[in-house]
């Protein structure tokens, strides 16, 4: 699927955005199945194993921000997971042996999609290696106006940045999102992530990113399936092996962790606000990304 230069150039600058990777056909079943799911919505008022709302959200007027671990739940993104265009991809990047870590949905319709502060996935799920990647499956037109996925280039050879927070009471715990103050010069390099609907992109598990509201009149559907190496453990642990060796998409269950050092903070102690990324970071001191019509916060660079 991938020429050595495109292999160079991930490797180089930690991201790579591979056009019309599923035909009109695939892509249509999927966006036909994703109207059905958003259906649903009418039908709950608050975030589900299934949904995760925007604020304002009502049955007569849905608002879905994600769809949860749609993997678990419905077949058409359990059958798209396994891909061949795709895990002939992930080969060239990963490696022979691949496992599925998670997958989501993120949406963000016109004028209010939310923002998603700037971060590293690694610091969420630290392994024993960082052979581990995103998979953003473009379901709409990624355009600079829509809210696109923001990435650092090269930061996935920087350090680990802290993504604490501290309360009042002066106690300190995870929230998902990194002090904007303290990545100024990164937030100054970050590029779009864009390309026509059926098209990938894949970044790295370390590298720095996030996303801002839609400001355009277009909807900004991002499917994410994140992957990794078969021989990357995660470091807070396998509660089930059976759905751990489940979750292979290619190679043979084993019992050696590849370790290969990488710098760590964990996800410790935990987010306040449990669930999404949205809520981990609702806790965040700062922010980069205004939301709605409020100004961009100061510490925007």
């Amino acid at each position: 699927m991938l020429a050595p230069s495109d292999v160079a150039f991930y490797r180089e600058q930690g991201y790579l955005v591979v056009p019309d990777v599923l035909d009109a056909a695939a892509l249509d079943t999927v966006r036909r199945e994703l109207a059905r799911i958003l259906e649903g919505a009418r039908a709950v008022t608050a975030h589900t194993d299934t949904y995760d709302l925007e604020p304002g959200h009502r049955p007569d007027d849905p608002r879905v921000r994600r769809v949860k671990t749609p993997h678990r739940f419905f077949p058409v993104f359990e059958r798209l997971m396994r891909h061949p265009r795709l895990v002939a991809i992930l080969q060239d990047l990963l490696g022979a042996s691949i496992r599925l870590h998670g997958s989501k949905i993120n949406l963000k319709s016109p004028r209010y999609g939310s923002p998603v502060e700037w971060h590293q996935d690694w610091a969420f799920y630290p392994h024993t290696n960082d052979d581990l990647l995103a998979v953003g499956v473009m379901l709409d037109d990624c355009t600079s106006d829509n809210g696109p996925l923001l990435v650092v280039p090269k930061s996935h050879r920087g350090p680990t940045f802290d993504h604490h927070t501290t309360d009042p009471q002066g106690r300190h715990y995870f929230c998902g999102a990194i002090d904007p103050a303290a990545i100024r010069d990164e937030i100054a390099r970050a590029v779009p992530l864009t390309g026509r609907a059926g098209s990938m992109s894949f970044h790295h598990v370390r590298l720095v990113h996030g996303s801002a509201q839609n400001v355009s009149s277009l909807p900004r559907t991002l499917l994410l399936y994140e992957y990794g190496a078969a021989d990357a453990w995660p470091l807070m642990g396998v509660p089930s092996l059976a759905d751990f060796d489940g979750r292979l998409i290619t190679g043979a269950p084993g019992l050696e962790p590849r370790v290969v050092p990488a710098p760590v903070r964990m996800p410790l102690p935990p987010a306040l606000h449990q669930g999404s990324i949205y809520e981990n970071q609702s806790d965040a001191a700062r922010r980069y990304f205004p939301v709605g019509d409020e100004p961009a916060p100061t510490s925007r660079t």
